[in-house]
């Protein structure tokens, strides 16, 4: 799949000298306001799931701007159900596209690497409920606050000014970079499918989604539902004569539990999971139902996800819940007399991943990490995240050593979302130099993109 050249494995260690090292990291705090002012550019854009176009245009723009070779690439609905990366949708992606930003050198020396980050949002909930509007981004003390500031737009402008950094410090990557600007993380992973199945690869990616500046070790696989209930209209004097699709559907939730549970037993014999909580995690996302509020509701309708492990068959885990579903509604009591629930898919259907310890991939971030924070700071941990993850689509179909790594948020999915500055600046240090030790460096023959006192100015003063 991948269409860059092959992996050169001599030097996993940091080849940096110590004053590119250090020039790199200046030119990351130089640029820092105008990197925050771009971040609050992004926040400032509605990117809800088929409204990305604004900020999609935006990313185009910034990178045109450095000299990168830019694309839009359209999402196609075709390949739904032929490739393996793409999961099911439900919705048109006649408007839905990605932005891959392509940076490659004159000769290549060293291994490729993709920067991959999403800029889909989900729902803010009442904007009333905010302590700053959540399409304003605001700055408080030493966070900034807004929908989708640390998932993950914190992480798209620490890709771009890392390299920027590198370029900044007069030097130039000597291997091929591609920045992967994606849509529909959120709820399918098609856009990091499409690039995949694009054949978009590279030696590496590098994912800076939100991780409190850990790596994320593995990932949950996860698959998104949506359960339709039909019960029996009635008018309160026959209330009984009726059956309520809400009530049997909140009594088939409580069933679904019952399926958590024994996923999440299984944890013990699953590598690195066999601490995390709860590692399946089914969440109710959506519930409607109802027709009238004097009468007995015919229909209800909820939507949901649930994770399992690393190495599990997605279509299997399929397979195990729709029986579930089926074997609920046949033996309990009040689901008897409903006609069968529909179940139907409507998101992620992917499997999980692990990242192997010990990769060279690894050790490069570990070095840069380390060099990016004071040295009394802690070294690089690792952890398990029970959530979908675009790292999976490059990892499995791709045979990519993903990371994920990212700044410190809180909030996110949730009201008041924000991200602290002084994490993303330690980020953006250690992707930048993760990104020129995993490539190659070299002194820059020409200007790329920004000069410094272009970084130090800002995008668009």
């Amino acid at each position: 799949m991948s269409t860059t050249v092959p992996t050169d494995d001599s030097s996993p260690a940091s080849s940096l000298s110590v004053a590119d090292r250090e020039r790199i990291l200046a030119a990351v705090d130089r640029a820092f306001d105008a990197q925050v002012k771009f971040l609050s550019d992004l926040v400032r854009c509605v990117s809800l799931r088929g409204q990305e176009a604004e900020v999609q245009a935006l990313v185009e723009a910034a990178l045109l701007e450095r000299g990168y070779d830019v694309g839009r690439q359209l999402l196609d609905p075709s390949l739904i159900g032929k490739h393996p990366a793409f999961s099911p949708a439900t919705v048109s992606y006649e408007n839905f596209w990605n932005v891959i930003g392509i940076r490659e050198p004159p000769t290549t020396h060293g291994r490729s690497l993709i920067l991959n980050a999403h800029v889909d949002i989900v729902p803010t909930g009442d904007p009333k409920r905010w302590r700053y509007p959540p399409f304003e981004p605001t700055q408080d003390g030493e966070w900034l606050y807004g929908r989708g500031a640390g998932d993950m737009k914190a992480g798209l402008s620490a890709v771009i000014f890392a390299l920027d950094a590198i370029n900044a410090a007069g030097l130039e990557l000597t291997a091929p970079v591609q920045i992967h600007s994606v849509v529909e993380e959120e709820i399918t992973g098609n856009g990091a499918a499409m690039a995949l199945a694009s054949g978009k690869g590279a030696d590496a990616v590098l994912i800076p989604e939100p991780t409190d500046e850990k790596l994320v070790r593995a990932n949950s696989g996860v698959i998104k539902f949506e359960v339709s209930i039909d019960g029996t209209p009635a008018h309160p004097r026959e209330v009984s004569g009726g059956v309520s699709a809400l009530d049997a559907a909140m009594r088939l939730i409580e069933l679904l539990r019952q399926l958590e549970t024994r996923w999440n037993e299984e944890r013990a014999t699953k590598p690195f999971f066999d601490n995390v909580d709860n590692p399946a995690a089914l969440t109710i996302g959506t519930i409607n139902g109802g027709e009238w509020i004097a009468s007995v509701p015919s229909s209800c309708r909820f939507e949901g996800r649930i994770g399992f492990y690393p190495g599990d068959d997605p279509h299997e885990r399929v397979k195990e819940f729709e029986a579930f579903v089926a074997t609920a509604a046949a033996n309990d009591p009040m689901l008897k007399r409903c006609p069968p629930p529909i179940v139907e898919w409507v998101g992620v259907v992917h499997a999980g991943y692990t990242l192997a310890p010990g990769s060279d991939a690894e050790a490069v971030l570990t070095e840069a990490h380390a060099d990016a924070n004071a040295p009394d700071a802690s070294p690089l941990q690792s952890y398990v995240m029970a959530c979908y993850l675009d790292a999976a689509v490059y990892s499995v179909h791709g045979k990519i050593p993903s990371l994920v790594y990212g700044p410190v948020a809180e909030n996110i999915h949730a009201i008041d979302e924000r991200v602290s500055l002084p994490s993303l600046r330690r980020v953006t240090k250690a992707i930048a130099l993760f990104a020129a030790s995993w490539c190659g460096v070299r002194p820059a023959e020409t200007a790329i993109g920004l000069t410094p006192a272009g970084l130090q100015s800002g995008l668009s003063d």
